[in-house]
């Protein structure tokens, strides 16, 4: 499993990331709005992938492809925030 598995695929009005790791999908959604903001809504690991980093890596890629796009973050979804804030590498993407 590595950063590069992570897909980014179109979903309903915004986009999501995906990364599949013994058949379970983990995701992390999100939407681009006016502002060059970018709204992190939902974070999904499932259960039997729990404790190992999944969610963590979802997040990094979300924040390497924001600052790549001009883009900073507004996490709605409370798992996003955290990590976030955990990260001082991390804060200069966050809305």
């Amino acid at each position: 499993m590595s950063d590069t598995d992570i897909k980014r695929e179109p979903r309903g009005s915004g986009e999501q990331y995906v990364l599949m790791v013994d058949g379970h999908k983990a995701v992390l959604t999100f939407q681009d709005v006016e502002g060059d903001k970018r709204i992190t809504d939902h974070t999904l690991v499932p259960r039997e992938l729990g404790g190992r980093g999944i969610g963590k890596k979802l997040v990094a890629r979300a924040v390497e492809d924001a600052r790549s796009e001009g883009k900073s973050i507004v996490p709605t979804c409370w798992f996003v925030k955290q990590q976030i804030d955990r990260n001082e590498n991390w804060q200069d993407v966050l809305a």
